[in-house]
C-alpha cells in the first residue's frame, strides 16, 4: 500500500485540502491519505487555532472519506518535526511505502528544513505544484533526488487559509461558504473562530486516530 502523509497547519482546512487528498487517491499515486496537523509549539506559529478545534475541524470535513483519516502525531507538547513524523508512520505501516505530500513552496527549501536531506534521500515526495510554476529548476536543484521526487498532474489552486481568515475578520462570511466544506462552516460560526475579540471553544469530541 501507498500511504501519503499530508501535513500542515489546517487553520482552518479547505476544500483544497480534501479535493487534493481525493484526487492524489483517485489518480493512483497513493491508496491513502492520512492528514497530519502541525502543532502548535512552534515559535513561529503564533496565529494557530488549538490543537483539538483543528483536529476537530479536519475530522467533520473527511469523516466521510474512507481512504481519509487524520492523525494526532504532531499535536504534543514539543515540536515535531517532518522527518520524524515520516519515520513514525513508516515504522507503523513498515510493510507498506510512505509519500510525502508537499508543494512547490515547501519542495524549493526542503534542503534547509530539520534533516531535510534525509528526507529527500529516504522518502518519495508528491508534488502538487500551481499551473504557473516552473518545476524544472527545482528538479535541476534536487537532481541528485530526482528519483524520490514525483511530480504530479494534480494541480493547486490559489486559495489559502490565510484568506479565509481575513475574510472572516472582517465578517465576510459568505465569501468563504464556498471554500470550507458545510460542518468546517457551521463549526467556524458556532465557536467564533478567527474572531480576535472572542475565545474560541472545542464543542466536539472526536476520536483520537
Amino acid at each position: 500500500m501507498k500511504i501519503g502523509i499530508f501535513g500542515g497547519s489546517f487553520n482552518p482546512p479547505h476544500k483544497m485540502h480534501k479535493e487534493i487528498a481525493k484526487e492524489l487517491i483517485k489518480k493512483g499515486y497513493v491508496d491513502k491519505i492520512i492528514f497530519v496537523p502541525t502543532g502548535s509549539k512552534y515559535e513561529y506559529k503564533n496565529n494557530l487555532e488549538s490543537n483539538e478545534v483543528r483536529y476537530t475541524m479536519l475530522s467533520l470535513m473527511c469523516c466521510k472519506e474512507k481512504d481519509i483519516t487524520i492523525s494526532k502525531y504532531e499535536l504534543q507538547d514539543k515540536p515535531i518535526y517532518t522527518y520524524q513524523s515520516l519515520d513514525h508512520f513508516q515504522r507503523r505501516y513498515k510493510d507498506d511505502e510512505v509519500y510525502f505530500i508537499c508543494g512547490t513552496d515547501n519542495l524549493s527549501y526542503m534542503d534547509q528544513w530539520k534533516r531535510g536531506k534525509y528526507i529527500l534521500e529516504n522518502y518519495k515526495i508528491l508534488v502538487i505544484k500551481r499551473e504557473t510554476d516552473d518545476i524544472e529548476p527545482l528538479l535541476e536543484k534536487y537532481k541528485k533526488y530526482r528519483e524520490n521526487i514525483v511530480v504530479t498532474d494534480v494541480k493547486e489552486q490559489k486559495l489559502s487559509s490565510t484568506y479565509i481568515r481575513e475574510e472572516i475578520k472582517k465578517g465576510n462570511y459568505r465569501n468563504i461558504k464556498k471554500y470550507v466544506d458545510k460542518k468546517v462552516y457551521r463549526y467556524i460560526r458556532k465557536n467564533h473562530l478567527y474572531q480576535d475579540s472572542t475565545e474560541s471553544k472545542c464543542y466536539y469530541t472526536v476520536k483520537s486516530y
